[in-house]
C-alpha cells in the first residue's frame, strides 16, 4: 500500500494569505456597519472606520480596471473606471442631499473635481514620473477634457453668480427655471460627449504608445471577472460611503474641522480614493492615457453628470430643488485647479515636477479651508 501525499498548499498562496495587504481593512467594513447601528459609538470612530473600509474596495476597482482595460483599452477602461469610481461620490452626494446637508452636497462635488484634477493626475504624474523619468501621451484627449471642464465651470459660475444677484423671494421660479435648464443642457452635452469619444472620434482618446506588457504575457486577464470585481467593489463602497457621509457631520464638529472642510478635502478624497488609486496604478505602469483618461473623464462626469442628475432628482426625494448656488472662494479654487491642470496637462509631456505643481495647489486649498472656522 502506497502513501499518497496530501496536497500541499502552493508557497505563492502562502505567501499572499499572510502577506501585510490592504485588503485586510476589509474587515472594517462590517466593524463600521455594525457601529453605525449601535448608535453609542461616538460619530468620529465610525467615520474613521468607514474611510479606512473604503480603501481596499478602491483597490479591488483599480484591479478590476485592469483586467477591463486589457480587453476594452484605454478609452472604454478609463471611462468604466470613472463610471464605477463615481458611484462613491454620487452615493455620498445623495446620501446628504437626503440629510438635507446642501452645503456639504455642493462642497463635496467640488472637492471631487478638486480631488481629481489636481490629487489624482498630480500624484499619477509625480509617481509615474519619478519612476519613467519622462512620459508621454496623447495630447488630443486633454484637450477634449480640458475645453469640457472650462465649459463645466462657466456652466457652474453663472448660475452662481445669478442666484447672488437675485436673491430676493418673487425670483424663486426663475432660478428653479435656469438650474432645470442648465441641468438638461449639460446631461444632453454629457450623452454628446459619450457619442464622440466612443463612436464618432474614439482615435482622439486612443493611448499615444500602450504597454506592450499584456502581449508579451500572452495572458489576458477574464473580461467577465474584471466586471464582476468592479460591480461588487462599487457597491461595497458605496455601502461604505453611505455610513460615512452619515457620521461625517458629528465628526467634523468632534474634530473641529468646518463643514467646506469636511465636503471639500475629507468626503472628496475617501469617495474619490478609486480614481485616484487607478490613476497613479496606470502612471506607474506607464499607461498615461489611461490615467489622463481615469482621472479628467471622472471630472468630466461629475462636473456635467452628477451635478445635473441632483437638481433632478432632489424633488423626486422630498427636498426643495438642489441649487446651482456655489461660493465666490468654491468657484474660484476650482477655476485655478481647471486653469492649472489645463496648462500642465496640455502638452502631450508628463514628468514629476508637473505633478508637484498641481499637489501644492491642492495643499494650499486644503489649508485655507482647514483654517476656515467651524461653525456649531
Amino acid at each position: 500500500m502506497t502513501d499518497k501525499p496530501y496536497p500541499v498548499a502552493h508557497p505563492a498562496t502562502l505567501s499572499f494569505l499572510f502577506r501585510p495587504s490592504l485588503l485586510w481593512l476589509l474587515v472594517l467594513a462590517p466593524v463600521a456597519a455594525l457601529l453605525d447601528q449601535v448608535g453609542a459609538v461616538p460619530a468620529g470612530v465610525v467615520f474613521f472606520c468607514a474611510a479606512l473600509a473604503i480603501v481596499p474596495f478602491a483597490k479591488l476597482i483599480v484591479q478590476g480596471t485592469e483586467q477591463v482595460a486589457a480587453h476594452t483599452g484605454a478609452t472604454i477602461g478609463g471611462l468604466l473606471n470613472a463610471s464605477f469610481g463615481n458611484l462613491p461620490e454620487l452615493i455620498i452626494a445623495m446620501a446628504a442631499l437626503r440629510a438635507g446637508l446642501l452645503e456639504m452636497v455642493r462642497a463635496s462635488l467640488v472637492g471631487a473635481l478638486l480631488a481629481n484634477l489636481l490629487v489624482a493626475l498630480g500624484l499619477s504624474f509625480l509617481l509615474g514620473g519619478l519612476r519613467h523619468h519622462s512620459q508621454e501621451y496623447n495630447p488630443n484627449a486633454v484637450r477634449t477634457y480640458s475645453s469640457t471642464m472650462v465649459l463645466a465651470w462657466i456652466s457652474l459660475a453663472l448660475p452662481s453668480a445669478f442666484h447672488r444677484a437675485l436673491e430676493s423671494e418673487p425670483h424663486v421660479g426663475v432660478h428653479a427655471t435656469l438650474d432645470l435648464v442648465v441641468a438638461v443642457v449639460m446631461l444632453g452635452l454629457y450623452g454628446l460627449f459619450l457619442l464622440y469619444s466612443l463612436k464618432t472620434h474614439p482615435e482622439i482618446f486612443s493611448e499615444l504608445s500602450a504597454s506592450a506588457q499584456h502581449e508579451e504575457s500572452g495572458e489576458h486577464p477574464s473580461l467577465t471577472w474584471g466586471v464582476a470585481t468592479l460591480l461588487v467593489a462599487s457597491l461595497g463602497a458605496a455601502w461604505m460611503s453611505e455610513i460615512l457621509v452619515g457620521a461625517a457631520e458629528q465628526a467634523g464638529h468632534s474634530l473641529g474641522m468646518s463643514q467646506a472642510f469636511m465636503g471639500v478635502i475629507v468626503l472628496a478624497l475617501v469617495g474619490g480614493a478609486a480614481e485616484t488609486g487607478s490613476a497613479i496604478a496606470m502612471g506607474r505602469a506607464n499607461r498615461v492615457d489611461l490615467s489622463i483618461g481615469i482621472a479628467l473623464g471622472s471630472c468630466v462626469q461629475i462636473a456635467i453628470f452628477v451635478a445635473p442628475i441632483l437638481v433632478l432628482v432632489a424633488p423626486a426625494m422630498g427636498q426643495p430643488q438642489f441649487r446651482l448656488v456655489f461660493s465666490q472662494a468654491e468657484m474660484w479654487m476650482l477655476f485655478g485647479a481647471v486653469l492649472l491642470g489645463s496648462v500642465v496637462a496640455t502638452t502631450g509631456q508628463a514628468n514629476w515636477f508637473k505633478g508637484a505643481q498641481l499637489l501644492a495647489l491642492y495643499l494650499i486649498i486644503a489649508t485655507v479651508l482647514y483654517l476656515v472656522p467651524a461653525v456649531g
